[in-house]
């Protein structure tokens, strides 16, 4: 049993981040996940003299974390994307207003060495299907189909008998493989295809190149951007966005390419001229199914910038 604070986060730390990619999967929040992760961390600490040894150190904060962010989740509610509250925009809105009173989902910043369990775990579609669940049927299907635990253990975690877990976990595979589209071949954000992607659509926003941009896109492509409700299905609907909107209207752009949730993904600057000072604009998320993008999420939030390790703002 850890003795101290020193001998806690000697223990914690290499756990740290899959707790929070764990909270992160339950929350579809960063933030929420920074504020579950610490107050479950808090409640370990405060709790060691429970710690009997009986299960492993990780074992026993998984149940605290569990724990911890399933109380948030029941209070704060579920985190959306755009497609999961309207149908898809049959024409081009060149005005939109965002949309505050929506929890929207987060993307989560990929760090230099990060190793998930199962990188598809932490992609942006399955994050999204587990916002649809209920929080006991979306602890269990990460507990035993991501982090392994069995069953017992997961009854256990949630105070609860093994059929009813064993029953959550089949209503929750049934609706997440559902709302998870067979993704084909993905590369892995390594992958030299996955680069190219990422870096081929970089350049032809910087350059207004939107030949270049639309022949990266699959036929069934989708374009969101929270938190504006709106959002594009089909080629034609999201050329004719990507050619009047971020191509038309928007004078320069700079870019970062970047990953994110395990995908690429590419930071977006915003200048009113090529040799202005370019602004933190948005993280756009890709899926790429093969060599194309089968479905951009761009979360217009400048405050992610800073969490991505990026500066506010470009030359």
């Amino acid at each position: 049993m850890p003795t101290d604070d020193a001998e806690f986060d000697r223990l914690v730390e290499p756990l740290r981040r899959e707790l929070h990619a764990h909270c992160y999967r339950l929350l579809g929040s960063v933030h929420d996940a920074d504020d579950a992760l610490q107050d479950a961390l808090l409640r370990a600490w405060r709790g060691m003299d429970r710690f009997e040894g009986r299960s492993s150190m990780r074992t026993w904060l998984y149940t605290i974390v569990t724990r911890t962010c399933l109380d948030v989740a029941a209070a704060r509610g579920k985190r959306a994307l755009p497609m999961d509250l309207s149908p898809s925009s049959e024409r081009v809105v060149l005005e939109d207003a965002p949309v505050t009173e929506v929890a929207w989902l987060g993307p989560y910043p990929d760090a230099p060495d990060t190793r998930y369990e199962r990188r598809e775990a932490i992609e942006l579609a399955f994050v999204a299907a587990l916002q649809h669940l209920p929080g006991n049927q979306r602890a269990a299907l990460v507990l035993f189909d991501v982090l392994g635990f069995s069953a017992a253990e997961i009854a256990s975690t949630m105070d609860t008998s093994v059929a009813a877990v064993n029953s959550a976990l089949q209503r929750a595979r049934a609706i997440v493989a559902e709302k998870v589209p067979a993704s084909g071949h993905q590369p892995k954000p390594e992958d030299t295809t996955t680069r190219e992607i990422a870096a081929n659509f970089a350049s032809a926003l910087e350059r207004g190149d939107a030949d270049t941009l639309v022949a990266l896109l699959t036929k069934d492509v989708t374009w969101s951007m929270p938190p504006l409700m709106r959002w594009y299905s089909g080629i034609d609907a999201v050329t004719g966005f990507a050619v009047a909107v971020p191509l038309g209207r928007c004078p320069s752009w700079r870019t970062e390419v970047l990953t994110a949730n395990g995908q690429p993904a590419v930071a977006c600057y915003l200048g009113e001229s090529a040799d202005a000072v370019h602004r933190a604009w948005s993280i756009n998320v890709l899926t790429p199914r093969e060599d194309r993008i089968r479905a951009i999420t761009s979360f217009l939030d400048a405050d992610l910038f800073a969490r991505f390790g990026l500066p506010p703002a470009k030359a």
